[in-house]
Order: C-alpha cells, then sequence, then structure tokens
C-alpha cells in the first residue's frame, strides 16, 4: 500500500512541487486548496486526486481528512503548507488582515493537524509544515506574517512533544526567498518602481543570501520530502531552513565583506 499524504495549498509554488515529488515517489497524494483550477491542473499532471476546501475552516478540514481516509483508507503524512502574507507593519495592519493570516497561517494547520491527527497516529506519520525564515528573523511590514509562521513553528513542535512516543514525528522547514507565483508577483511590485525587471529584483533581494540567488520551489519541496520519509526517522521538532544562508548573516559585518 502507498502513503496516503495530505497537501495543502497543492495548486502552486512549493506545494505543486512537493505534490510532482511524492507522486514521482510513489506516494498517494490529496491535493487540498481553495482555488479548483490549480489543484485540477496539478492533480491532471500528476495522477492525483484533489479536494476544492478551505483549510482554515473545520468544515473544510473535515471534508479533507474525510475524503483522504475514504479513498485511502488512512493518512502517513500531512504537509502544512498553505499560506498567505498581507502585508503591514503593526501600526497600520488592519484588524481583518490581521485575523485573515492567523486564520491561514496558524489556526488551519492547528485544525487540520487535529483533525488527521488519529489517523497519523494509527500509521506513525509524519507531519512538516511549510513556515518560513520570518518564522525566525523579523522583518519590516510583515509583522503578521512572521508572527503567525513563529506560532506555526512552535505548534508543529508542540505536536512533536505531544506525541513523539507515539511515532508521530512533527517538522518545519523555514524557505528564504524561493521562486514562486507569489514571489515572482513580489518581484514586479519590488522591482517595477525602482526601475528592475522581474530577474534583476531576485538579484538585488538576494544580494546578501551567501548562495546570491533564491531556491527553486523542488528544492525546498525536496526538503519537505526528506522530513516526511524514513530516511528521517529519527528527525522530530527540528527547523531545517531551506534558505541559500540567509539566516546565518550578521548584517552588522556586510560593510567590512567589500
Amino acid at each position: 500500500m502507498s502513503r496516503a499524504v495530505i497537501v495543502t495549498g497543492a495548486g502552486t509554488g512549493i506545494g505543486a512541487a512537493v505534490v510532482r515529488r511524492l507522486a514521482s515517489g510513489g506516494a498517494s497524494v490529496v491535493l487540498a486548496g481553495r482555488r479548483r483550477a490549480p489543484l485540477e491542473r496539478v492533480a491532471a499532471a500528476t495522477g492525483q486526486t484533489f479536494v476544492v476546501a478551505d483549510a482554515s475552516t473545520e468544515e473544510g478540514v473535515e471534508r479533507i481528512v474525510k475524503a483522504t481516509v475514504e479513498v485511502h483508507g488512512g493518512i502517513d503524512g500531512l504537509v502544512l503548507n498553505a499560506g498567505v502574507m498581507l502585508p503591514g507593519k503593526v501600526a497600520e495592519a488592519s484588524v481583518d488582515d490581521w485575523r485573515a493570516t492567523v486564520d491561514i497561517n496558524l489556526t488551519g494547520p492547528f485544525l487540520l493537524a487535529r483533525a488527521a491527527l488519529p489517523h497519523l497516529l494509527e500509521r506513525q506519520g509524519s507531519i512538516v509544515s511549510v513556515a518560513s525564515i520570518a518564522a525566525l528573523r523579523a522583518g519590516p511590514g510583515i509583522a503578521a506574517y512572521c508572527a503567525s509562521k513563529a506560532g506555526l513553528v512552535l505548534l508543529t513542535q508542540c505536536l512533536a512533544v505531544e506525541h513523539g512516543a507515539a511515532g508521530l514525528r512533527a517538522n518545519v522547514v523555514a524557505p528564504g526567498w524561493v521562486r514562486t507565483e507569489m514571489a515572482d508577483e513580489e518581484m514586479d511590485e519590488f522591482g517595477g518602481p525602482r526601475g528592475l525587471d522581474r530577474e534583476a529584483a531576485y538579484a538585488e533581494i538576494t544580494r546578501h543570501v551567501p548562495a546570491r540567488r533564491p531556491a527553486t520551489s523542488d528544492e525546498a519541496a525536496a526538503a519537505v520530502v526528506w522530513l516526511l520519509s524514513r530516511e528521517a526517522a529519527y528527525v522530530t521538532g527540528a527547523v531545517l531552513t531551506v534558505d541559500g544562508g540567509t539566516s546565518v548573516v550578521d548584517p552588522g559585518t556586510l560593510a567590512f565583506g567589500g
């Protein structure tokens, strides 16, 4: 029997890349997301099934879990990848944007992990949450995103502590800049006023990244799939940064680099 894995936010970016990697390795994947069209495209290309549902609501997560168990008999893996970033400084952000960010980035993963937990424990399964290095380092104008992703890290680690003895593993992948549809839009917004095209914007935004480039979606997905696998059998509660070295840089020393 192949492993059954749920992937949220599976229609684009890192989520879609995770689906492709899992499917090529023989896993059975249930794609979940709010938009039908991208889910249909990825599901058709990989031969997998999908569920259109809002994973930030109890009704949505119940539908996702029920569909997975009905088709595959259980759940072996859960990838909590759905996320949103609504910019705004603390003094300026609206309460609605704050709540929407927390609902999608943190409450949704809580609800889905809770609903899937009995099935994951039955198969000694694995959870991988896709956070961000913004969960570990503050940035300007993204307070809700940073706070919600930091909460996701600790939620995942609490799952690792609470259920490790029962065989559950729960880990976090924290990417830096990754080439995704959402990041492409951000580069266009960043580069336009500065007279930079998309490639120049990526180069500018990563000029202090040791690797000097953003990751590909597939590079981030590789870390997720490894943490799901038995090769990572003794890894739980970990935060694996996939950021080209961004999080190890000391900004105060950059002026000495020439």
